[in-house]
């Protein structure tokens, strides 16, 4: 009697594994390699210091970015920490999400908390003030926004942060920027050209 061949089904179970394990394969190589960084000449210039750039390193940096703690996904990270010879100094942390749709939430969630961020900080500040300003979306990749932060308390120096937030494909991106003064001093026109660069790089 004619017996059907049980070769085909274990063939076929066999081509699907070895399917889903290359494309295993590719996103964990996709993840375990670094998105690309700014160089410190992208940030905007300093009237007195050049910049100086420490190496991109995988992980989160040893301290979050003001604003955003708690919300920085350790996993699929990497920073990238700017100095200069003064109080100015940056960082650009970028994150590699499992898909297009988890990044797209991620870039929410931390335009969320920026925009959020002097309201918050002010309700754990006693006698500080805080402002903040929304400079708007940029149109690279799948999108860009930039925000600034104001802070200050009695008898200390204000402080002002640039956040530019952007996303490509599946990889997200904040660059902070630093420094003594208030949002009239900020130098929101470069930042947004720093910004707008670091989207670009993430995935050259």
């Amino acid at each position: 009697m004619f017996r059907r061949s049980g070769t085909a089904v274990p063939l076929a179970t066999t081509l699907v594994a070895a399917a889903a394990a290359l494309a295993l394969t590719a996103s964990t190589a996709a993840a375990a390699t670094a998105p690309g960084f700014l160089a410190g000449t992208e940030l905007p210039p300093h009237a007195s210091s050049p910049w100086y750039a420490g190496t991109v390193t995988k992980g989160l940096p040893e301290s979050a970015p003001f604003c955003l703690e708690g919300v920085l996904p350790a996993a699929g990270s990497w920073h990238r920490v700017f100095g200069t010879e003064y109080d100015t100094g940056a960082v650009q942390v970028s994150v590699r999400s499992a898909s297009p749709a988890a990044a797209a939430k991620l870039a929410g969630t931390l335009e969320r908390k920026v925009a959020a961020c002097a309201a918050d900080w002010l309700r754990t500040t006693p006698g500080g003030t805080a402002s903040w300003q929304d400079y708007g979306t940029l149109p690279v990749e799948e999108g860009a926004h930039v925000y600034g932060v104001h802070t200050s308390v009695p008898d200390s120096e204000p402080g002002v942060h640039l956040y530019g937030i952007g996303r490509d494909g599946d990889t997200v991106t904040v660059v902070q920027w630093g420094e003594m003064g208030d949002l009239s001093h900020a130098p929101v026109a470069a930042f947004k050209k720093t910004t707008t660069k670091a989207v670009n790089k993430l995935n050259p």
